[in-house]
């Protein structure tokens, strides 16, 4: 289909929908979620014809320790095959690398070996080099491989073209525009996505986003370029760190592929989200859109000072401005 045939009322066949609920969301709960919630979440996946899930992190067990995290910090190929088997059906499996935070040498499994069928490789600008051997090391062991560029809104032009000329040039199958800090505004978005477009179709590569809340633009912006991306990420209740990202339910509910149904991820928000939002609020691990996080997204900053701010209950907000301001003009 013709981008320029595209409208509200028709859809794009080669789109694809990730669930990366248990991934960023376990950065809210240290990946302290049941057996049941996971399980019921791939069901649910599968029942919406959602076509990844990124069931966590392929952490380095010499970094992290075990008794810190639940087990998707790590996705140990017996702790997924618990939770689907063989995985027989059209649901593909996806898991997170992050330069510099994996054994990918040794915890990347060959491809026969896994039931994992995507690795996603994230990686900030000055990583691009290693980042690149990880994606060959996937590749090579029969993985599909998409690629992070993390915190891109505080990458100047010169190293963002040049980072994406060279993964343009490495083996990835998709590279994503992520907005780590939700910084942007849907015309940068659109503008940011015609760059990694050019790219990705010199090279016979597709373009996906991430997108973070803080300014409540994480849904706007991810559908601001449904004419040009095909990998769109998105979490149930759009749990995630910090403000989150793009509800899962905003994005089926817009996307008009008949192949997506919207029903079993309502149906799994009020048999197992709601409980999971009250008990992480009574452990005061909460997340979702909040003034704190609109600031971070506004002067473009990490996250972790809001996150800071709200767990000590402060209200203070012209003065967390303040020391935002004051951090941002160094």
């Amino acid at each position: 289909m013709n981008e320029n045939d595209v409208n509200l009322i028709s859809y794009r066949p080669d789109i694809r929908v990730l669930d990366a609920t248990v991934r960023d969301g376990g950065l809210v709960n240290n990946f302290a979620f049941t057996d049941d919630f996971v399980r019921s979440l791939y069901h649910a996946n599968i029942a919406a014809g959602v076509d990844y899930m990124e069931f966590g992190y392929k952490a380095s067990k010499t970094i992290f320790k075990r008794e810190d995290f639940g087990p998707w910090k790590f996705c140990d190929e017996e702790d997924i095959r618990r939770i689907v088997g063989d995985n027989d059906s059209p649901l593909k499996i996806a898991v997170m690398a992050d330069v510099g935070r994996t054994d990918y040498k040794t915890d990347i499994l060959p491809k026969k070996d896994s039931v994992i069928d995507l690795v996603r490789v994230a990686t900030y600008i000055h990583q691009i080099p290693t980042a690149i051997e990880m994606i060959e090391d996937a590749k090579e062991k029969g993985y599909e491989v998409s690629v992070n560029i993390m915190a891109v809104s505080k990458v100047n032009d010169e190293d963002l073209n040049n980072g994406l000329r060279l993964l343009g040039q490495s083996s990835a199958d998709v590279i994503y525009l992520v907005d780590s800090f939700g910084a942007f505004y849907p015309e940068q978005i659109r503008r940011l996505a015609d760059r990694y477009l050019e790219v990705a179709e010199k090279t016979g590569k597709k373009v996906g986003i991430h997108a973070h809340n803080n300014q409540q633009l994480a849904f706007a912006n991810t559908i601001e370029v449904v004419q040009k991306a095909s990998y769109f990420d998105a979490t149930v209740c759009g749990m995630g760190r910090g403000a989150g990202n793009c509800f899962m339910e905003s994005l089926l509910g817009f996307l008009k592929n008949p192949k997506y149904n919207l029903a079993p991820i309502m149906y799994f928000v009020e048999h197992h989200m709601l409980a999971l939002k009250e008990e992480c609020e009574k452990n005061g691990t909460v997340w979702g859109y909040d003034i704190p996080y609109l600031l971070t997204g506004i002067m473009n900053s990490h996250p972790s000072s809001a996150i800071k701010f709200l767990k000590e209950n402060r209200t203070d907000y012209v003065k967390f401005a303040n020391e935002l301001l004051d951090n941002f003009q160094g």
